[in-house]
């Protein structure tokens, strides 16, 4: 029977980031950008604590979560100690959790409506937190996911802005996996400069090169840099 190696994983993880990070440098110099332009956001959903320190020893600091309550067990703990940590909430967010959203997060990548937009809101003046905001936009029009449509999300934005109060930084996108991803990069980019947006939050493992070939300032990255995900979330 063969034994993990636990050190062999950490090392696996180090180099993982290390390949990541040249392939985005290689994909923004293509596109004639700063590879500095480019933020790598480590997806760290269901990744147990030696996976996490072992980013944190290559350097990383900027994480994505997919929910509230397991982004609270891997860092609640851990930001004291890290003053430079940015987390970013990438999976989609309930109402009822948007005072802990608010107090956890520094970005929250997924406001795909109003009554969100007016919880977040509420959630800041009573905490007195400001996190930034993306708007997430379905560009696929796909039903089972998450997102305002696209003909829509000018409103939405303006909302967010206007009506709310929030600091809407720009944009996110989850192409769906069927489909050149390409379009959806350009649609989002589209969006993003008629409202004046800077932040194009856009590209996964499978198709990060081509998001930044479009303009992506921050690309989320999973499976490239911890390997196949985890089948439960962790509780480190």
């Amino acid at each position: 029977m063969t034994v993990p190696n636990p050190a062999a994983a950490v090392s696996s993880i180090a180099d993982r980031f290390a390949q990541v990070r040249g392939r985005i440098a290689e994909a923004a110099k293509a596109a004639g950008r700063d590879p500095a332009s480019v933020v790598l956001t480590a997806v760290s959903k269901t990744q147990g604590a030696q996976a996490l320190q072992a980013a944190l020893d290559a350097g990383q600091r900027v994480f994505g979560e997919n929910r509230v309550q397991e982004a609270q067990a891997h860092w609640a703990a851990r930001r004291a100690a890290l003053p430079d940590l940015e987390l970013r909430l990438i999976g989609p967010l309930q109402t009822n959790k948007a005072l802990e959203a608010v107090e956890l997060f520094d970005v929250i990548e997924t406001l795909d409506r109003e009554r969100l937009a007016a919880a977040l809101a509420a959630a800041m003046t009573r905490t007195g937190r400001r996190p930034s905001v993306l708007v997430q936009v379905n560009t696929g029009a796909e039903p089972q996911k998450a997102g305002v449509l696209p003909g829509d999300a000018d409103a939405l934005i303006a909302a967010a802005r206007d009506r709310y109060g929030l600091k809407v930084e720009g944009l996110m996108c989850i192409p769906p996996a069927d489909e050149d991803p390409a379009p959806h990069f350009a649609l989002l980019a589209a969006i993003a400069a008629r409202n004046e947006l800077s932040v194009l939050s856009m590209g996964m493992s499978g198709d990060y090169p081509a998001a930044i070939a479009a303009g992506a300032t921050h690309v989320r990255v999973g499976s490239a840099l911890f390997g196949e995900r985890n089948t439960a979330p962790a509780t480190s």
